[in-house]
Formats: structure tokens, sequence, C-alpha cells
């Protein structure tokens, strides 16, 4: 074996969302080579990667019947998450990328929907932080189980930020970490919008691969603000399939295709899509509607990352403060899972310029 013969073999792996082969992408590194034994490290584009064991196998099956049958093949994995950013990065400098979660209206679960998908990324071993944008109704104290809980202060060069709080391996910040929970936030937009832009540039994210941001409900100012004022790699909607929800979806997906805004649309991911119970998982009861949001994705050409199921142990571990992602296998957590993985396919192949038909027909 040589690292000629090990190259040429893995030119014939392909990277299954990028479409071109791992070598052509510069993703095989440090090949090392002692008789039949052979090793070699694989950079992905996200530690999250769900397509991790497909690439492994197809290296494995490559080296066999290309190279040496009888190799004994030793693959590592490391991540060099990619990113689309061409700002100047005066912005949240060290964020690679920077993921909305959007609803047209409120109720549909997306504070559920973000924490649990920040959580299935910091799972894979990405860097995570999950801003709470929801600047009248915070709930990511409660779910995240540090109510009462404030942030401390540190000073960064002459400037004093907030250092956000840490729990399940994910950097948090919300107004709820400010101010009492009994306490109504009485704001008009200015002031939320002001608020929004200190938890941006006032904040010690430091580096992330990924930094979640829980929006409000709705299309208003702090969207205007947020995406205005940050570099926002792309949007995740949730909706419910009942009509009423989808038309609101609806206008959520329309504000963000305006020129003005013009974000990419990471996908839609339809949430609460079945009742089941966890001991008749068989048994799906489709309360408000049935692939609503599926058929919202078909009709605006965006991918569809999933649905989550409405079960009890969701809304459980949300309001003791341990979101189901952090539970025992489960339904729901692998309906998260999916969806997680799925976004990030789309965030990937956003971020190397693939357009969303194909990003939308991959997901699929």
């Amino acid at each position: 074996m040589t690292k000629e013969k090990v190259l040429e073999a893995l030119s014939n792996v392909q990277e299954p969302d990028l479409g071109k082969d791992i070598v052509t992408l510069n993703m095989v590194k440090d090949i090392v080579i002692e008789g039949n034994y052979v090793s070699f490290t694989i950079v992905l584009t996200t530690p999250a990667c769900p397509l991790k064991d497909m690439i492994k196998n197809a290296c494995v099956n490559a080296v066999h019947s290309l190279v040496n049958k009888d190799a004994v093949v030793n693959i590592k994995f490391t991540a060099n998450t990619n990113s689309n950013r061409t700002d100047p990065k005066t912005i949240l400098p060290k964020v690679k990328n920077i993921i909305a979660v959007i609803s047209g209206k409120g109720g549909v679960g997306k504070s559920t929907v973000a924490s649990n998908f920040a959580l299935a990324l910091a799972q894979d071993g990405a860097k995570v932080g999950l801003l709470d944008a929801d600047i009248y109704g915070p709930s990511l104290p409660i779910m995240f189980g540090v109510r009462g809980e404030r942030p401390m202060m540190t000073n960064v060069g002459e400037k004093g930020m907030i250092v956000p709080l840490e729990k399940y391996n994910i950097k948090l910040m919300s107004i709820g970490l400010l101010i009492d929970e009994k306490n109504a936030v009485v704001w008009r937009g200015p002031m939320a919008s002001s608020a929004i832009k200190q938890f941006v540039s006032e904040v010690f994210w430091e580096e992330l691969d990924y930094l979640v941001i829980d929006m409000p409900p709705g299309t208003g100012d702090i969207h205007l603000t947020l995406m205005q004022t940050v570099p926002v790699t792309g949007i995740i909607v949730v909706t419910t399939p009942q009509d009423v929800a989808l038309a609101d979806a609806k206008k959520a997906v329309a504000m963000f295709g305006q020129a003005q805004l013009k974000v990419p649309i990471i996908g839609l991911v339809e949430n609460m899509s079945y009742f089941i119970a966890e001991e008749l998982p068989a048994n799906k009861y489709y309360i408000f509607g049935k692939e609503g949001g599926k058929r919202l994705a078909e009709e605006y050409d965006i991918p569809f990352l999933g649905q989550i199921p409405l079960v009890q142990n969701i809304r459980e571990g949300g309001d003791k403060g341990v979101p189901v992602m952090l539970s025992d296998d489960s339904i729901s957590k692998q309906a998260f899972e999916e969806f997680a993985g799925n976004a990030v396919r789309s965030i990937s192949m956003l971020n190397a310029h693939i357009g969303v038909d194909r990003v939308a027909e991959v997901v699929a």
C-alpha cells in the first residue's frame, strides 16, 4: 500500500450532500501506512454530521476493494465547521453559523424545538450557544432549569461584557436571566430591539460552531433588527399542521424572502404532528391535521426537516428543566435527532453554495 493508492481509492468516496469526492474536498488528512495497517483522518464539515457512519463504511470498502483486501483500516474523525460568512466579522466574530428559529404565531412549540435542536448539536460535539430573543415571553430559564440564576460580568479589553450561563454544554442567554420572572417586560419596540443588539454585541459568546436564536413569534421589530444587525446563516421555520398555524407560517416565510432581508431558509419543521402514547407508539392520532407542514414546504420549495410528535415527555422535560434530548432513547428524542440531522445537512449545503432546490431534494 502507498499513500497515493489510498488517496486514489478514496477519491471514489463521495460526500453525499456536497456531491464531490472527499479527496477533492480536501477532507482526507494524516495518512499513515504500516504493513497492512492504514489510518487516516476525515475532516467533516460539522461535528454534528449525520452521515459519519456512511462515509466511514464507504472509505473502508474503497480501501479493501481497490487497494488491499486484507488492510486493517482505522479512521478518525475531526471537524472544521463550515461557514458562509463574508462580513467583516465585527459582530459575533467567533461564531461560524447563526441560526434563527422562527414561527408565524405563538404556541407552536418554537422554544421547545430551538432548545432541543441546540442540545442535539451539542451532543454531537459542536460548540453551541442558545440566545432567547423572545423578550416578552422568555422560556429558556425554565426549560434549562436555571431560574433565578444570574450571569457574571467580565472585562474583554476595556469593555465589560456579560458571560452567558453554561448548562448541558450549551452557552445560554435570556432576558429572563436578568430580570425577576414575576415582572412583565413592558417595552416599546425600540427598547426591545436595543436589548437584542446588546445580547449580540455585549455578551461574551466566544467561539461557537452554532448560535441558535429562539426568536419571538410573528414578524416585527425584533426580527427586522436582528436580521439587519447579525449575519444570519439561515432560518428554521416551526409550524404545526393546522391551517391557522400554516397561514401564519406562510407570512414568516414571505417576510424573510423579501429583498431587504433575503435570509436563506434552512427548512421547515412540523411540531405536534401527531399524538402518540409512549406505551403505544404504533398508534398515531392526527389531532391538528395531517402533514400540513410537509405540504407547505413543498409549496414553497423549501426543505422539510421532519415531524416532531406530541408526546407527554416533551412537555414534562421542558417544565422540569431537563429537555427531552437529555432523556434515555425515546421516540421524542429520535424525532429531534432526525430533525437536527436534516437541519445540519441543509446548513452545510447552503454554506457550500448549493442551491435550495438541491438542498430540498437531498433532505427529502
